[in-house]
Protein backbone atom coordinates (compact mmCIF):
# COMPACT_ATOMS: atom_id res chain seq x y z
CA UNK A 1 0.00 0.00 0.00
CA UNK A 2 1.02 3.62 -0.48
CA UNK A 3 2.84 4.87 2.59
CA UNK A 4 2.71 8.38 3.99
CA UNK A 5 5.83 10.15 2.76
CA UNK A 6 7.15 13.38 1.35
CA UNK A 7 7.03 13.41 -2.43
CA UNK A 8 9.30 15.47 -4.69
CA UNK A 9 7.51 17.59 -7.27
CA UNK A 10 6.77 15.53 -10.37
CA UNK A 11 6.02 16.80 -13.85
CA UNK A 12 2.64 15.65 -15.11
CA UNK A 13 0.29 16.12 -18.04
CA UNK A 14 -3.47 16.34 -17.48
CA UNK A 15 -5.90 14.70 -19.90
CA UNK A 16 -9.66 15.21 -20.11
CA UNK A 17 -12.49 14.98 -22.61
CA UNK A 18 -15.34 17.23 -23.77
CA UNK A 19 -18.69 15.50 -24.23
CA UNK A 20 -22.38 16.47 -24.45
CA UNK A 21 -22.71 16.04 -20.68
CA UNK A 22 -19.40 17.79 -19.98
CA UNK A 23 -18.94 20.86 -22.19
CA UNK A 24 -15.71 22.84 -22.65
CA UNK A 25 -16.42 25.15 -19.70
CA UNK A 26 -17.12 22.28 -17.31
CA UNK A 27 -14.15 20.31 -18.63
CA UNK A 28 -11.88 23.28 -17.85
CA UNK A 29 -13.33 23.50 -14.31
CA UNK A 30 -12.65 19.81 -13.70
CA UNK A 31 -9.10 20.12 -15.05
CA UNK A 32 -8.52 23.16 -12.81
CA UNK A 33 -9.54 21.01 -9.86
CA UNK A 34 -7.40 18.13 -11.14
CA UNK A 35 -4.43 20.49 -11.31
CA UNK A 36 -5.02 21.50 -7.69
CA UNK A 37 -5.23 17.82 -6.75
CA UNK A 38 -1.94 17.21 -8.58
CA UNK A 39 -0.30 20.07 -6.67
CA UNK A 40 -1.67 18.72 -3.39
CA UNK A 41 -0.26 15.26 -4.18
CA UNK A 42 3.21 16.69 -4.85
CA UNK A 43 3.30 17.37 -8.59
CA UNK A 44 2.72 20.15 -11.08
CA UNK A 45 0.97 20.17 -14.42
CA UNK A 46 3.09 21.20 -17.41
CA UNK A 47 0.34 20.83 -20.05
CA UNK A 48 -3.31 19.93 -20.50
CA UNK A 49 -4.79 17.86 -23.31
CA UNK A 50 -8.51 17.78 -24.11
CA UNK A 51 -10.46 16.14 -26.91
CA UNK A 52 -14.07 16.43 -28.05
CA UNK A 53 -15.69 12.98 -28.09
CA UNK A 54 -19.17 11.52 -27.93
CA UNK A 55 -17.93 8.99 -25.40
CA UNK A 56 -14.52 7.85 -24.07
CA UNK A 57 -12.57 5.40 -26.23
CA UNK A 58 -13.04 1.96 -24.56
CA UNK A 59 -9.41 1.04 -25.31
CA UNK A 60 -7.41 4.22 -24.67
CA UNK A 61 -9.95 6.74 -23.25
CA UNK A 62 -8.92 9.33 -25.90
CA UNK A 63 -8.42 8.87 -29.65
CA UNK A 64 -5.24 7.42 -31.17
CA UNK A 65 -4.21 10.73 -32.78
CA UNK A 66 -4.51 12.67 -29.52
CA UNK A 67 -2.74 9.86 -27.69
CA UNK A 68 0.19 10.19 -30.11
CA UNK A 69 0.33 13.95 -29.39
CA UNK A 70 0.49 13.17 -25.67
CA UNK A 71 3.22 10.56 -26.19
CA UNK A 72 5.37 12.96 -28.23
CA UNK A 73 5.02 15.75 -25.66
CA UNK A 74 5.91 13.38 -22.82
CA UNK A 75 9.05 12.18 -24.65
CA UNK A 76 10.20 15.68 -25.63
CA UNK A 77 9.66 17.21 -22.17
CA UNK A 78 10.73 14.30 -19.96
CA UNK A 79 7.35 14.04 -18.20
CA UNK A 80 6.96 11.10 -15.84
CA UNK A 81 3.21 11.04 -15.12
CA UNK A 82 -0.02 11.18 -17.14
CA UNK A 83 -3.17 11.94 -15.12
CA UNK A 84 -6.67 11.39 -16.54
CA UNK A 85 -9.65 13.33 -15.20
CA UNK A 86 -12.02 10.34 -15.15
CA UNK A 87 -11.66 6.85 -13.73
CA UNK A 88 -9.95 4.46 -16.14
CA UNK A 89 -10.87 0.81 -16.50
CA UNK A 90 -8.17 -1.79 -15.88
CA UNK A 91 -7.88 -2.43 -19.66
CA UNK A 92 -7.60 1.29 -20.49
CA UNK A 93 -4.89 1.80 -17.87
CA UNK A 94 -2.95 -1.18 -19.24
CA UNK A 95 -3.21 -0.04 -22.87
CA UNK A 96 -2.29 3.58 -22.11
CA UNK A 97 0.73 2.51 -20.05
CA UNK A 98 2.07 0.48 -22.98
CA UNK A 99 1.72 3.45 -25.35
CA UNK A 100 3.03 6.24 -23.11
CA UNK A 101 5.54 4.18 -21.13
CA UNK A 102 5.10 6.44 -18.06
CA UNK A 103 3.14 6.27 -14.82
CA UNK A 104 -0.59 6.50 -15.60
CA UNK A 105 -3.03 7.70 -12.93
CA UNK A 106 -6.71 8.55 -12.97
CA UNK A 107 -8.63 10.94 -10.72
CA UNK A 108 -9.51 8.16 -8.27
CA UNK A 109 -5.91 6.97 -7.92
CA UNK A 110 -4.74 10.55 -7.39
CA UNK A 111 -7.28 11.18 -4.61
CA UNK A 112 -6.34 7.87 -2.97
CA UNK A 113 -2.68 8.91 -3.03
CA UNK A 114 -3.52 12.25 -1.35
CA UNK A 115 -5.57 10.44 1.27
CA UNK A 116 -2.64 8.09 1.93
CA UNK A 117 -0.38 11.09 2.55
CA UNK A 118 -2.90 12.91 4.73
CA UNK A 119 -4.12 10.03 6.94
CA UNK A 120 -2.74 10.50 10.46
CA UNK A 121 -4.60 8.11 12.75
CA UNK A 122 -4.67 4.33 12.42
CA UNK A 123 -8.42 4.56 11.76
CA UNK A 124 -7.99 6.89 8.78
CA UNK A 125 -5.10 4.82 7.45
CA UNK A 126 -7.19 1.65 7.70
CA UNK A 127 -10.01 3.29 5.74
CA UNK A 128 -7.59 4.53 3.05
CA UNK A 129 -5.97 1.11 2.78
CA UNK A 130 -9.38 -0.51 2.33
CA UNK A 131 -10.23 1.91 -0.48
CA UNK A 132 -6.82 1.24 -2.08
CA UNK A 133 -7.33 -2.53 -1.96
CA UNK A 134 -10.80 -2.27 -3.52
CA UNK A 135 -9.36 -0.06 -6.27
CA UNK A 136 -6.40 -2.39 -6.79
CA UNK A 137 -8.27 -5.70 -7.02
CA UNK A 138 -9.59 -5.43 -10.62
CA UNK A 139 -6.28 -3.90 -11.78
CA UNK A 140 -3.89 -6.59 -10.54
CA UNK A 141 -3.27 -8.00 -14.00
CA UNK A 142 -1.62 -4.82 -15.19
CA UNK A 143 0.48 -4.16 -12.09
CA UNK A 144 3.33 -6.59 -12.68
CA UNK A 145 4.44 -8.34 -15.86
CA UNK A 146 5.04 -11.66 -14.09
CA UNK A 147 1.29 -11.92 -13.50
CA UNK A 148 0.31 -11.87 -17.16
CA UNK A 149 0.59 -15.58 -17.81
CA UNK A 150 1.29 -18.84 -16.05
CA UNK A 151 4.77 -20.23 -16.60
CA UNK A 152 5.02 -23.19 -18.96
CA UNK A 153 7.64 -25.68 -20.02
CA UNK A 154 9.17 -28.86 -18.62
CA UNK A 155 8.52 -29.34 -14.94
CA UNK A 156 6.11 -26.37 -14.75
CA UNK A 157 2.84 -28.22 -15.49
CA UNK A 158 1.86 -28.88 -11.89
CA UNK A 159 -1.44 -28.29 -10.12
CA UNK A 160 -2.17 -25.11 -8.18
CA UNK A 161 -3.17 -21.50 -8.61
CA UNK A 162 -1.68 -19.06 -11.07
CA UNK A 163 0.21 -16.21 -9.44
CA UNK A 164 -2.50 -13.68 -10.26
CA UNK A 165 -5.16 -15.84 -8.59
CA UNK A 166 -2.97 -16.10 -5.51
CA UNK A 167 -2.50 -12.34 -5.39
CA UNK A 168 -6.22 -11.74 -5.86
CA UNK A 169 -6.96 -14.07 -2.97
CA UNK A 170 -4.42 -12.22 -0.81
CA UNK A 171 -6.03 -8.86 -1.63
CA UNK A 172 -9.54 -10.23 -0.95
CA UNK A 173 -8.36 -11.58 2.42
CA UNK A 174 -6.80 -8.20 3.16
CA UNK A 175 -10.10 -6.43 2.32
CA UNK A 176 -12.01 -8.78 4.66
CA UNK A 177 -9.44 -8.15 7.42
CA UNK A 178 -9.61 -4.35 7.00
CA UNK A 179 -13.44 -4.37 7.03
CA UNK A 180 -13.39 -6.40 10.24
CA UNK A 181 -10.88 -3.97 11.77
CA UNK A 182 -13.03 -0.95 10.80
CA UNK A 183 -16.09 -2.66 12.27
CA UNK A 184 -14.24 -3.11 15.59
CA UNK A 185 -13.06 0.51 15.64
CA UNK A 186 -16.60 1.68 14.76
CA UNK A 187 -17.90 -0.07 17.89
CA UNK A 188 -15.22 1.61 20.00
CA UNK A 189 -16.02 5.04 18.51
CA UNK A 190 -19.72 4.41 19.06
CA UNK A 191 -19.01 3.85 22.75
CA UNK A 192 -16.96 7.08 22.84
CA UNK A 193 -19.81 9.03 21.24
CA UNK A 194 -22.22 7.50 23.76
CA UNK A 195 -19.99 8.64 26.63
CA UNK A 196 -20.38 12.27 25.57
CA UNK A 197 -23.82 12.33 27.13
CA UNK A 198 -26.67 14.27 25.59
CA UNK A 199 -24.76 17.40 24.62
CA UNK A 200 -25.91 19.00 21.38
CA UNK A 201 -23.69 17.94 18.47
CA UNK A 202 -22.87 20.30 15.63
CA UNK A 203 -20.96 19.13 12.53
CA UNK A 204 -19.09 21.21 9.94
CA UNK A 205 -19.66 19.83 6.46
CA UNK A 206 -18.81 21.10 3.01
CA UNK A 207 -16.66 20.84 -0.07
CA UNK A 208 -12.94 20.38 0.39
CA UNK A 209 -10.84 23.53 0.97
CA UNK A 210 -13.75 25.82 1.88
CA UNK A 211 -12.33 26.80 5.28
CA UNK A 212 -14.02 24.35 7.68
CA UNK A 213 -10.86 23.76 9.74
CA UNK A 214 -10.09 27.49 9.86
CA UNK A 215 -13.61 28.17 11.14
CA UNK A 216 -13.21 25.34 13.66
CA UNK A 217 -9.99 26.93 14.96
CA UNK A 218 -11.58 30.38 15.28
CA UNK A 219 -14.73 29.21 17.05
CA UNK A 220 -13.12 26.63 19.37
CA UNK A 221 -9.74 28.37 19.83
CA UNK A 222 -8.06 25.07 18.96
CA UNK A 223 -5.27 24.25 16.52
CA UNK A 224 -6.77 21.87 13.97
CA UNK A 225 -4.47 21.49 10.95
CA UNK A 226 -5.60 23.87 8.19
CA UNK A 227 -3.89 24.43 4.83
CA UNK A 228 -4.78 25.81 1.41
CA UNK A 229 -4.73 22.36 -0.15
CA UNK A 230 -7.41 19.78 -0.87
CA UNK A 231 -8.25 17.24 1.84
CA UNK A 232 -6.13 18.93 4.53
CA UNK A 233 -8.45 17.29 7.09
CA UNK A 234 -9.09 13.53 6.97
CA UNK A 235 -9.50 12.61 10.61
CA UNK A 236 -12.69 13.79 12.28
CA UNK A 237 -11.89 16.26 15.08
CA UNK A 238 -14.36 16.92 17.89
CA UNK A 239 -14.05 19.85 20.30
CA UNK A 240 -16.21 21.08 23.17
CA UNK A 241 -17.17 24.68 22.42
CA UNK A 242 -18.84 27.20 24.74
CA UNK A 243 -20.66 30.25 23.36
CA UNK A 244 -21.79 32.51 26.20
CA UNK A 245 -22.45 29.81 28.81
CA UNK A 246 -23.90 27.23 26.38
CA UNK A 247 -21.68 24.17 25.75
CA UNK A 248 -21.93 21.93 22.67
CA UNK A 249 -19.72 19.60 20.63
CA UNK A 250 -18.35 20.80 17.29
CA UNK A 251 -16.86 18.29 14.82
CA UNK A 252 -14.76 18.94 11.71
CA UNK A 253 -15.15 16.27 9.03
CA UNK A 254 -13.48 15.27 5.77
CA UNK A 255 -14.38 17.51 2.82
CA UNK A 256 -16.23 16.31 -0.28
CA UNK A 257 -15.30 16.69 -3.93
CA UNK A 258 -16.91 16.24 -7.34
CA UNK A 259 -16.44 12.81 -8.92
CA UNK A 260 -15.66 11.41 -5.46
CA UNK A 261 -14.56 7.77 -5.92
CA UNK A 262 -17.12 5.17 -4.87
CA UNK A 263 -14.51 3.31 -2.83
CA UNK A 264 -13.87 6.43 -0.73
CA UNK A 265 -17.55 7.17 -0.13
CA UNK A 266 -18.05 3.60 1.08
CA UNK A 267 -14.92 3.33 3.22
CA UNK A 268 -15.34 6.80 4.78
CA UNK A 269 -19.04 6.44 5.58
CA UNK A 270 -18.04 5.34 9.08
CA UNK A 271 -15.96 8.53 9.51
CA UNK A 272 -19.10 10.48 8.60
CA UNK A 273 -20.97 8.95 11.54
CA UNK A 274 -20.30 12.26 13.28
CA UNK A 275 -22.40 13.89 10.56
CA UNK A 276 -25.05 11.19 10.76
CA UNK A 277 -25.44 11.62 14.52
CA UNK A 278 -25.21 15.43 14.54
CA UNK A 279 -28.16 17.53 15.71
CA UNK A 280 -27.20 20.50 13.52
CA UNK A 281 -25.14 20.82 10.34
CA UNK A 282 -23.12 23.91 9.41
CA UNK A 283 -22.73 23.64 5.63
CA UNK A 284 -19.66 25.76 4.87
CA UNK A 285 -19.41 27.14 1.32
CA UNK A 286 -16.52 28.97 -0.36
CA UNK A 287 -18.54 31.78 -1.95
CA UNK A 288 -15.39 33.14 -3.66
CA UNK A 289 -15.20 29.99 -5.81
CA UNK A 290 -16.84 30.50 -9.23
CA UNK A 291 -18.58 27.11 -9.02
CA UNK A 292 -19.78 27.20 -5.43
CA UNK A 293 -23.36 26.31 -6.45
CA UNK A 294 -22.13 23.05 -7.99
CA UNK A 295 -20.11 22.39 -4.82
CA UNK A 296 -23.32 22.74 -2.78
CA UNK A 297 -25.02 20.16 -5.03
CA UNK A 298 -22.08 17.73 -4.62
CA UNK A 299 -22.19 18.02 -0.82
CA UNK A 300 -25.98 17.61 -0.73
CA UNK A 301 -25.64 14.47 -2.86
CA UNK A 302 -23.21 12.87 -0.40
CA UNK A 303 -25.39 13.97 2.55
CA UNK A 304 -28.27 12.18 0.85
CA UNK A 305 -26.15 9.03 0.47
CA UNK A 306 -25.41 8.96 4.21
CA UNK A 307 -29.05 9.76 5.09
CA UNK A 308 -28.31 13.19 6.58
CA UNK A 309 -29.99 15.55 4.13
CA UNK A 310 -33.03 16.13 6.34
CA UNK A 311 -31.09 17.50 9.33
CA UNK A 312 -31.40 21.16 10.46
CA UNK A 313 -28.79 23.02 8.40
CA UNK A 314 -27.32 26.51 8.43
CA UNK A 315 -25.55 27.62 5.25
CA UNK A 316 -22.31 29.43 6.09
CA UNK A 317 -20.96 31.32 3.07
CA UNK A 318 -17.27 31.75 3.90
CA UNK A 319 -14.43 33.77 2.34
CA UNK A 320 -16.48 36.88 1.63
CA UNK A 321 -13.19 38.80 1.84
CA UNK A 322 -11.97 36.95 -1.26
CA UNK A 323 -15.18 37.32 -3.29
CA UNK A 324 -14.83 39.35 -6.49
CA UNK A 325 -17.47 39.73 -9.17
CA UNK A 326 -16.25 39.63 -12.75
CA UNK A 327 -16.21 43.26 -13.93
CA UNK A 328 -18.68 44.36 -16.60
CA UNK A 329 -18.50 47.82 -18.13
CA UNK A 330 -21.75 49.81 -18.15
CA UNK A 331 -21.38 50.61 -21.84
CA UNK A 332 -20.73 46.95 -22.74
CA UNK A 333 -23.90 46.02 -24.63
CA UNK A 334 -22.56 42.81 -26.16
CA UNK A 335 -21.64 40.79 -23.06
CA UNK A 336 -24.59 39.09 -21.40
CA UNK A 337 -24.79 39.73 -17.67
CA UNK A 338 -24.67 36.40 -15.77
CA UNK A 339 -24.19 35.17 -12.20
CA UNK A 340 -20.43 35.64 -12.43
CA UNK A 341 -21.09 39.43 -12.59
CA UNK A 342 -23.25 39.45 -9.42
CA UNK A 343 -22.10 41.46 -6.45
CA UNK A 344 -22.32 39.91 -3.00
CA UNK A 345 -25.47 41.94 -2.27
CA UNK A 346 -27.06 40.69 -5.49
CA UNK A 347 -26.30 37.10 -4.51
CA UNK A 348 -28.00 37.68 -1.17
CA UNK A 349 -31.20 38.68 -2.99
CA UNK A 350 -31.30 35.48 -5.10
CA UNK A 351 -32.37 32.03 -3.84
CA UNK A 352 -30.27 32.72 -0.74
CA UNK A 353 -32.86 35.26 0.47
CA UNK A 354 -35.42 32.44 0.83
CA UNK A 355 -33.21 30.86 3.51
CA UNK A 356 -33.72 33.82 5.87
CA UNK A 357 -31.46 33.65 8.91
CA UNK A 358 -30.20 30.21 7.82
CA UNK A 359 -27.79 31.91 5.40
CA UNK A 360 -24.74 33.52 7.00
CA UNK A 361 -21.95 35.43 5.25
CA UNK A 362 -18.59 35.41 7.03
CA UNK A 363 -14.83 35.41 6.64
CA UNK A 364 -13.28 32.94 9.09
CA UNK A 365 -9.72 34.07 8.39
CA UNK A 366 -10.55 37.80 8.89
CA UNK A 367 -13.19 37.07 11.56
CA UNK A 368 -15.76 39.14 9.65
CA UNK A 369 -19.39 38.79 10.84
CA UNK A 370 -18.36 36.16 13.40
CA UNK A 371 -20.64 37.70 16.02
CA UNK A 372 -23.64 37.10 13.74
CA UNK A 373 -22.42 33.55 13.19
CA UNK A 374 -22.04 32.86 16.94
CA UNK A 375 -25.44 34.38 17.73
CA UNK A 376 -27.19 32.25 15.08
CA UNK A 377 -25.44 29.03 16.20
CA UNK A 378 -26.16 29.90 19.87
CA UNK A 379 -29.87 30.38 19.15
CA UNK A 380 -30.16 27.13 17.20
CA UNK A 381 -28.18 25.05 19.71
CA UNK A 382 -30.21 26.56 22.59
CA UNK A 383 -33.48 25.58 20.87
CA UNK A 384 -32.26 22.00 20.41
CA UNK A 385 -30.98 21.85 24.00
CA UNK A 386 -34.22 23.21 25.50
CA UNK A 387 -36.25 20.70 23.46
CA UNK A 388 -34.10 17.98 25.00
CA UNK A 389 -34.10 19.46 28.52
CA UNK A 390 -37.30 21.55 28.84
CA UNK A 391 -36.52 22.92 32.31
CA UNK A 392 -33.11 24.35 31.34
CA UNK A 393 -34.43 27.33 29.40
CA UNK A 394 -33.73 29.83 32.21
CA UNK A 395 -30.02 28.84 32.18
CA UNK A 396 -29.44 30.25 28.71
CA UNK A 397 -30.67 33.84 28.18
CA UNK A 398 -30.75 35.63 24.84
CA UNK A 399 -27.37 36.09 23.18
CA UNK A 400 -25.57 39.19 24.42
CA UNK A 401 -22.66 40.54 22.39
CA UNK A 402 -21.23 42.46 25.32
CA UNK A 403 -21.03 39.43 27.59
CA UNK A 404 -19.87 36.88 25.06
CA UNK A 405 -17.69 34.05 26.33
CA UNK A 406 -16.27 31.54 23.89
CA UNK A 407 -13.68 28.88 24.31
CA UNK A 408 -12.70 25.24 24.51
CA UNK A 409 -12.78 23.05 27.62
Amino acid sequence: MIEKKDIALEKAVLIGIITKEQDAVKSKEYLDELEFLTYTAGGYAVKRFTQKMEMPNPKTFIGTGKMEDVRQFIEENDVGTAIFDDELSAAQERNISKILNVKVLDRTNLILDIFAQRAQTSYARTQVELAQCEYLLPRLRGMWTHLERQKGGIGMRGPGETEIETDRRIVRDKIALLKARIKTIDKQMGVQRGNRGKMVRVALVGYTNVGKSTLMNVVSKSTVFAENKLFATLDTTVRKVVIQNLPFLLSDTVGFIRKLPTQLVDSFKSTLDEVREADLLLHVVDISHPNFEEHIESVNKVLGEIESSDKPTIMVFNKIDAYEAEPLEEDDLETERTKKHYSLEEWKSTWMSKMGNNALFISAINKSNLEDFKKRVYDEVRDIHVTRFPYNHFLYPDYNDEDMGNGID
